[in-house]
């Protein structure tokens, strides 16, 4: 692949090296004009009649759907199993009640403690709405094989540590969740465009995942939400919302969940961010999966080196091996304004409570120059103390 040319389909600001993009992706050129035009041509000239007849002769209605079987072949999924729209914790709320339904006689939900905290807190929200005596036992990551028994429900783990980068192995995970007669929901957040996904291969039976990372569709991006198709039209919307209706407009007083993936569908397509990760998206008609991960793992290796040699002071939090997403991670006690110091020199990337430094590596923007510069002035941050300041050390909203 030409990494040159592909860096060019990204805005990114002079003088910034951006280590982010595993939080929130840049903005892609082609963005800004395809919202452009779905406000100007589709909203404005259109008017309501866009979720019909959009500009390019498509409704809006049928994005969702649409942008969803793009999402489907990032990730292993087949035509008709993936939708977008509304957020990941309102994907992870559904597909966690449709789990605890197909498996009624059983009440515990398997996490672990790399997962993303939003995950663990829609599962006590479900767990308390339902009032059924059901159980969030979550365990170490290296613990949850051993803890898969045959009283779990569902396994509800995200593949990547959004703070480690560490990378659970789907496939077995699953099968193991399999034999022991439970289903289980994948959170690939932090997987979608980072590297080679397949979630057919493993027979997860649900996944879900953001839009505004590796991505790139912007802040307050939808989400996306995966189900097997075999499980599709068994499973019974906790959010029946109007929109997954099988007949929305037939405005029948009474739910019936609308078909296969459709009823996954809840609130109203956010047609704007929808745009935009349409544009996002016809990046990735370009991309190779293969040889974007075999990049990703070199340029992260590079750093993961640079660091351990000039930072002696900063503690791997990282495995240094393949097991580990497109980020790598480092401890510093006072990581937070050692983080802020980086930023303020350009160099951004974001910090993790209670102690971790976090850089994500997109090779689609990011090339061996960017990460040695990045190297050199985190090493000049920590030997000067730069980050021992009162702006440094004040935290923002936002970490």
């Amino acid at each position: 692949m030409n990494w040159t040319e592909m860096r060019k389909r990204f805005h990114l600001p002079d003088g910034v090296i951006y280590l982010d993009g595993n939080s929130l992706g840049p903005l892609p050129v082609a963005a800004a004009e395809r919202v452009r035009r779905t406000i100007e041509d589709e909203w404005g000239q259109l008017l309501i009649r866009g979720w019909n007849t959009g500009a390019d002769g498509e409704g809006w209605m049928g994005w969702p759907t649409r942008l969803g079987d793009r999402i489907g072949r990032l990730i292993g999924a087949p035509e008709g199993s993936v939708v977008v729209g509304d957020t990941l914790s309102i994907k992870v709320f559904q597909v966690l009640d449709a789990a605890l339904k197909l498996r009624p006689d059983r009440r515990v939900i398997l996490s672990d403690s790399g997962n993303f905290p939003t995950d663990l807190y829609m599962a006590e929200g479900l767990i308390a709405t339902l009032g059924q005596g059901h159980e969030l036992r979550v365990v170490a990551p290296e613990d949850v094989a051993t803890a898969i028994d045959d009283a779990v429900a569902v396994t509800l783990l995200t593949q990547v540590d959004y703070r480690t980068g560490r990378m659970h192995d789907m496939a077995s995970l699953t099968a193991l969740a399999h034999d022991h007669g439970a289903l289980a929901i994948w959170d690939l957040a932090h997987s979608a465009g980072a590297h080679e996904v397949d979630v057919t291969a493993a027979n997860a039976d649900f996944a879900i995942g953001c839009t505004y990372k590796y991505l790139n569709a912007g802040p307050g991006a939808p989400a996306f939400v995966h189900v097997r198709p075999d499980l599709q039209d068994r499973i019974a919307p906790a959010l029946s919302g109007w929109l997954g209706h099988a007949a929305p407009f037939a405005f029948d007083p009474s739910y019936r969940p609308g078909p296969g993936i459709e009823r996954m569908r809840v609130g109203t397509p956010p047609v704007l961010q929808l745009a935009a990760l349409d544009a996002a998206l016809d990046i990735w008609d370009d991309v190779d999966m293969p040889a974007l991960r075999a990049r990703s793992l070199e340029l992260s290796g590079r750093f993961f080196d640079g660091v351990s040699e000039l930072c002696p002071s900063l503690m791997p939090a990282s495995p240094a091996d393949q097991t580990c997403g497109s980020q790598v991670s480092f401890r510093h006690d006072q990581g937070y304004a050692v983080m802020q110091a980086l930023i303020a020199r350009g160099v951004i990337g974001d910090f993790r409570a209670p102690d971790i430094l976090r850089f994500g590596f997109t090779p689609l923007f990011i090339g061996e120059s960017e990460v040695d510069a990045a190297v050199s002035h985190l090493a000049q941050v920590l030997t000067t103390r730069e980050w021992d300041q009162p702006q440094f050390l004040a935290r923002k909203a936002v970490t």
